[in-house]
């Protein structure tokens, strides 16, 4: 089930990026074309049979992780600045990449990097979940790297999340609300994911589906919004 959905998941993104290639080569919002590609990147990371060839080929230290991580970063930070400046959010776009946004991502990326350095990531492991060294202090490293590289999405989305509702409430064309409304799940789901470590054991599978909707949320949100753009630029050719 979880396989289905990570592939699915998978699709989904690359078809939209394939969708995106024309308007690309136009020099028409590549950054809107970079967003899907990187994400679908990072959902390939995130698949077991891929992680595990992908990392053997880097020496079987995890590397890979970190790559994803860093994919992931890239994908909020693009996504929510573009998303907040397609909103005209003056206030979420300061949090982003304001002062306050730079110290946070800069935070981030110190506190992803050190635990990573510092543990014994010896022996691909998808998630980081079956390493060898088990030893208490290992354990610990890479429970504070997972907690940094899931804070990050989760800062952008609470960013984000005030003005996809308000927009949701807006009088727009019903499409940008649709994608709007989408956004706002894929928000939702990535401030969950942050508190996903505290679920029993015998539901922590559900980190897969918050995950998953999460990613589904932000490419189907975009992708909604920016054919609601579309439609509305060829509208009044018709006229």
């Amino acid at each position: 089930m979880i396989a289905i959905l990570q592939w699915t998941t998978l699709a989904v993104c690359a078809l939209v990026a394939v969708a995106r290639i024309p308007s690309a080569l136009r020099g028409e919002n590549r950054s809107i074309f970079g967003i899907f590609a990187l994400s679908t990147f990072a959902i390939m990371l995130s698949i077991s049979t891929i992680y595990l060839v992908v990392d053997a080929w880097l020496g079987a230290e995890n590397y890979a992780n970190l790559i994803l991580r860093f994919l992931i970063y890239g994908v909020v930070l693009l996504a929510g600045y573009k998303i907040a400046k397609g909103f005209g959010a003056q206030r979420s776009m300061w949090f982003i990449v304001g002062p306050v946004g730079r110290t946070v991502l800069a935070l981030v990326v110190i506190a992803t990097v050190v635990p990573f350095l510092l543990a014994n990531t010896t022996g691909s492991s998808t998630g980081l979940g079956t390493l060898s060294d088990q030893s208490d202090r290992n354990v610990e490293l890479i429970r504070l790297y997972t907690v940094a590289g899931r804070f990050y999405p989760s800062y952008i989305a609470a960013c984000l999340l005030p003005a996809t509702i308000r927009t949701v409430r807006s009088r727009l064309p019903k499409l940008p609300r649709i994608g709007a409304a989408v956004l706002a799940l894929g928000a939702c789901a990535m401030i969950l994911l942050s508190f996903s470590e505290l679920l029993p054991r015998p539901l922590a599978y559900l980190q897969y589906f918050i995950s998953s909707t999460a990613v589904l949320g932000l490419v189907l949100g975009l992708a909604l919004m920016w054919l609601g753009r579309v439609l509305a630029t060829k509208r009044p050719a018709r006229t």
